[in-house]
């Protein structure tokens, strides 16, 4: 395993979409290792593929309950609305207010090709979004309510 540079805001590897994975070939394992490897270095709870340069559809969680791989991630419903602060390890020092979802379902092949459902509130719910709006090409300050704010 190795710990990836997480590519920073400005990069337009961060403004692209991503590829849906076809197959989960070895080099895929690999990056999701890696991805790991790399969030918890960063220690941030979720980290998508362009981050580390990849424009494929994956994202790696961890919100204190253990890794979530989400190959292909896909948000089935959502409900309510919360406004917090978020950060992001491609913009480091920078946060905002967001509005997201409360709760959501979600879906995704995990590492070992399972299609696996994820019922996700609060902190999880959050993290889901943000990651997959990476996968989208959006930045969570393309969304923070009011001012954006700099500091640790």
């Amino acid at each position: 395993m190795a710990i990836r540079e997480i590519v920073k805001y400005g990069d337009e590897c961060l403004r692209k979409k991503c590829k849906p994975v076809d197959e989960i070939t070895k080099r895929t394992k690999i990056l999701i290792d890696d991805m790991l490897d790399t969030l918890y270095e960063a220690n941030g709870c979720g980290l998508a593929a362009p981050q580390v340069g990849v424009l494929k559809r994956i994202c790696v969680i961890d919100v204190g309950d253990g890794p979530v791989v989400m190959i292909n991630p896909q948000i089935l419903s959502q409900e309510g609305e919360v406004e917090e602060m978020e950060g992001c390890l491609s913009n480091p020092g920078k946060w905002g207010v967001v509005k997201r979802p409360q709760k959501v379902v979600a879906t995704a092949l995990d590492k070992n090709g399972e299609v696996k459902v994820y019922e996700a509130e609060g902190l999880f719910a959050r993290a889901i979004c943000h990651e997959l709006d990476h996968l989208d090409g959006v930045l969570f300050i393309d969304k923070v309510i009011g001012e954006l704010k700099i500091g640790d």
